[in-house]
């Protein structure tokens, strides 16, 4: 069955990183569009960034751009997001998904499969 485990989460500082990894198994990775998401407590859960198969197309969240990079390892079955300079306002929780698509989309309807999460939390 299709799985996506999350994993990198954290407590850390303002300005620091982190890297999350989404570890993929029960399909074809290589041929599908992966996205990360992000839920705040209170709040509705939100596009971050998202990569097509190949790589060869990235999209983020304005709020995140320039500090947060979405990659893929297709021979690792693995997507990432490597966070920099992290700000109190990216505390939540982190869902990678899989897009129904092989191409980018920001709406969380166009994914199938999620993944349980992993905790982000950044201290000011």
């Amino acid at each position: 069955q299709v799985q996506l485990v999350e994993s990198g989460g954290g407590l850390v500082r303002t300005g620091d990183s982190l890297r999350l990894s989404c570890q993929a198994s029960g399909f074809t990775f290589k041929i599908y569009g992966m996205g990360w998401f992000r839920q705040a407590p209170g709040k509705e859960r939100e596009f971050v960034a998202g990569i097509d198969w190949t790589s060869s197309s990235t999209d983020y969240a304005d709020s995140v751009k320039g500090r947060f990079t979405i990659s893929r390892d297709n021979a690792k079955n693995t997507a990432y997001l490597q966070m920099n300079s992290l700000k109190p306002e990216d505390t939540a929780a982190y869902y990678c998904a899989r897009s129904r698509r092989e191409t980018i989309v920001r709406t969380p309807g166009h994914y199938d499969y999620w993944g349980q999460g992993t905790q982000v939390t950044v201290s000011s």
